[in-house]
């Protein structure tokens, strides 16, 4: 069994900066991919950025490329979402999932297995 748990969250203003953390606990096989999510109000839910377990080849939406920046730390089972220039359209609540999807279907949440409860990110002055 898979469980996620992310952190780091908060109000921030226009412009400012934020780390996410998730840290998964059990055990995940070489071929997952690790992503986040996120859901504005009043919006469906987003694909954020993806990263390959095996080689950490890493991938971006495209509202947050040259944005966000995403790594993983195998040796803390731990994945980061660096944001910055964060705008107030980037509010939502930030989930990160585990899973195989195939690359075509990276962006397709219905292709994860495990999710985490979430942390929300308000962007706000």
């Amino acid at each position: 069994q898979v469980s996620l748990a992310e952190a780091g969250g908060g109000l921030v203003e226009p412009g400012g900066s934020l780390t996410l953390s998730c840290v998964t606990t059990g055990r995940t096989s070489r071929d997952y991919k690790m992503a986040w999510f996120r859901q504005g109000p009043g919006k469906d839910r987003e694909f954020v950025a993806a990263i390959n377990l095996n080689d950490r080849r890493t991938y971006y939406g495209d509202s947050v490329k040259g944005r966000f920046t995403l790594s993983r730390d195998n040796v803390k089972n731990t994945m980061y979402l660096q944001m910055n220039s964060l705008n107030p359209e980037d509010t939502g609540l930030y989930s990160c999932a585990a899973g195989r999807p195939i690359l075509a279907a990276l962006r397709d949440e219905k292709m994860y297995y495990y999710w985490g409860q979430g942390t929300q990110v308000t962007v706000s002055s």
